[in-house]
């Protein structure tokens, strides 16, 4: 039995006709990547200098204006790593890189002589303020917490004062560990450092909220949000910023509800990496604004570079399922999953829709860098509407009803027996296998037409039956009528064709054409199926015949 004793009900928030339910999301946050910083710290092996400058080139590339990228007090690395781009010259002019900061003398001396000469610094200062730290850790009361943030706001402001430099300075706080602060605390001492350092319209200062540790649902870290910035005497002179975690599973919903809250600004990972169970993932957040037509302002167009830049970096790997980025995720093995999305998928293209509307596949694949190809796999759960999108979207087959419903047994068996998965090509070289110029114990060699006009139609054929060849001729009233007569005569076998289809063969063989051919004895319901492939259709006819004859037979 689960000990559920020893856990307690986090408080709820005092906040009356919350707003944020009934807000919509309409433009994407201001995103700040922290991937360089808290997810690097989260790492077994931490990144070396290579791999953070290439990590934040690519930051740059793909959009992010505001990137964290260390703790220059706290180590060397993060020191040295924030010197190199900035003696470097690797920071464009409008990309402000964050640097974090306790609120100690020491430690801010050291970060703002590591920042000097860039072009754009955000200046993150930060101190615990959760009653569990305060009492817990530091010893402290309100009182001295307030203090505590408000000495390093002052000494901050005082070495900004001093630099001469043309540096754009922009001031971000913390109440660390904020989503386990009393509410009206988290005002008081936010209210207190802008007050040290009175931002404007014009010259905001960023107040970052962290859900450092999830304690509660989503709506409650909502709530806080929603609460601060009704509260706060600052609101018009800051960006109130989230920085959600994810121990409860739940760091999108909370950054998403917190967005809907109030929030402007989202600081994140790619893909989540960082502390214990990670960071919000902004890769899920940007795409989750696109599927809702919202610009993300940041491209991930080429997913699979994303995951590579990743995987390379932090030694981490995708998750199979991962949203939007698992190799698994545009994939339907279940049957009417898989017709679902084939009929989605057609209708899309004949209703020449701009919208994106199909079952199963919230977005398009292919505005991650996806295609279709893997949209669908065959398994032992896929149905007939699964193969049939594999048959024609790989090689072109549009396979009639009856022979879908035929031919779905023998994938399922094949996958059960195996117990894996079919790719396309083994798919296919099973259909032809099965339906496709079966020859024993009959094989065409050769056929002509004799004469042929409105009505009638004559042919002559030779037949390779068990070693021996034989000569057939017939008559009727067109050229299949024909040749099923002369079979029929010659072999002494009874039979008629029930169904017909044939179609241009777009991909996946040298032929031009195939036939599907259903046939069925005299005074028997059951019914026997063949294909033939030809760079002639008449050719490609006569073969499914004697396909669907061989298979009858055997």
């Amino acid at each position: 039995m689960m000990n559920y004793g020893k856990y307690k009900r986090p408080p709820m928030v005092p906040i009356k006709d919350r707003k944020w339910p009934s807000n919509q999301m309409t433009k994407a946050p201001i995103w700040c990547s922290v991937d360089l910083r808290d997810g690097n710290q989260a790492l077994e092996i931490p990144m070396n200098l290579e791999q953070k400058v290439y990590f934040f080139s690519y930051l740059v590339r793909i959009g992010f204006k505001q990137i964290e990228i260390g703790f220059p007090a706290a180590s060397e690395t993060d020191y040295n790593f924030t010197r190199y781009l900035i003696e470097n010259n690797l920071i464009p002019d409008d990309v402000a890189i964050q640097v974090l900061t306790q609120s100690r003398e020491h430690i801010i001396a050291k970060t703002m002589e590591a920042v000097k000469g860039a072009p754009n610094v955000i200046v993150h200062l930060y101190n615990s303020t959760s009653t569990l730290q305060r009492e817990v850790v530091f010893g402290f009361d309100k009182k001295d917490c307030v203090n505590l943030a408000v000495e390093g706001a002052k000494l901050i402001k005082e070495y900004i004062a001093k630099d001469a430099s043309d540096t754009n300075y922009i001031l971000e706080y913390s109440p660390e560990s904020f989503s386990g602060t009393e509410v009206d605390f988290s005002v008081e001492i936010c209210d207190s450092v802008l007050d040290v350092w009175q931002p404007t319209p014009d010259n905001k200062a960023i107040i970052n909220l962290p859900e450092t540790v999830q304690l509660s649902t989503p709506n409650v870290y909502a709530d806080q949000i929603e609460y601060f910035c009704t509260n706060t005497r600052w609101r018009d002179s800051i960006h109130v910023s989230l920085h959600t975690h994810n121990d409860r599973g739940t760091g999108i919903a909370s950054s998403e509800l917190g967005m809907l809250a109030g929030a402007d600004r989202v600081e994140g990972t790619l893909f989540g990496n960082g502390e214990r169970t990670g960071n919000a993932d902004i890769v899920t957040l940007a795409i989750n604004l696109m599927m809702h037509g919202i610009d993300p302002m940041l491209d991930f167009s080429d997913i699979d570079e994303a995951i590579h830049i990743y995987e390379t970096s932090t030694s981490m790997l995708i998750d199979d399922r991962h949203p939007w980025a698992g190799k698994l995720v545009y994939s339907a093995f279940s049957g009417s999953h898989q017709d679902a999305i084939k009929k989605g998928m057609e209708h899309l293209k004949k209703s020449g829709s701009e919208i994106w509307e199909v079952p199963y596949l919230p977005i398009d694949p292919m505005d991650v860098g996806r295609n279709y190809e893997p949209i669908i796999r065959i398994n032992s759960q896929s149905g007939k509407g699964g193969v049939a999108y594999v048959m024609e979207q790989y090689f072109g087959l549009r396979l009639p009803k009856s022979f879908l419903i035929d031919f779905l047994p023998i994938i399922k068996d094949e996958t059960d027996r195996n117990m894996k998965e079919l790719t396309p090509q083994q798919i296919f070289d099973i259909f032809d296998d099965t339906y496709i110029n079966v020859v024993t114990p009959f094989r065409l060699v050769s056929f002509s037409e004799i004469a042929h006009d409105d009505k009638h139609s004559e042919v002559a054929a030779k037949i390779m039956y068990r070693g021996e060849l034989k000569r057939i001729k017939g008559k009727g009233t067109g050229l299949l009528d024909a040749f099923v007569n002369g079979f029929t005569s010659a072999f002494d076998i009874s039979f008629s064709i029930s169904m017909y289809n044939e179609h241009a063969m777009k991909s996946g063989t040298d032929s031009a054409a195939i036939t599907y051919i259903e046939i069925k004895k005299d005074k028997e319901r059951n019914v026997y199926l063949g294909a033939g492939v030809s760079s002639s259709v008449t050719k490609s006819s006569v073969r499914a015949i004697i396909s669907a004859v061989n298979r009858m037979i055997k």
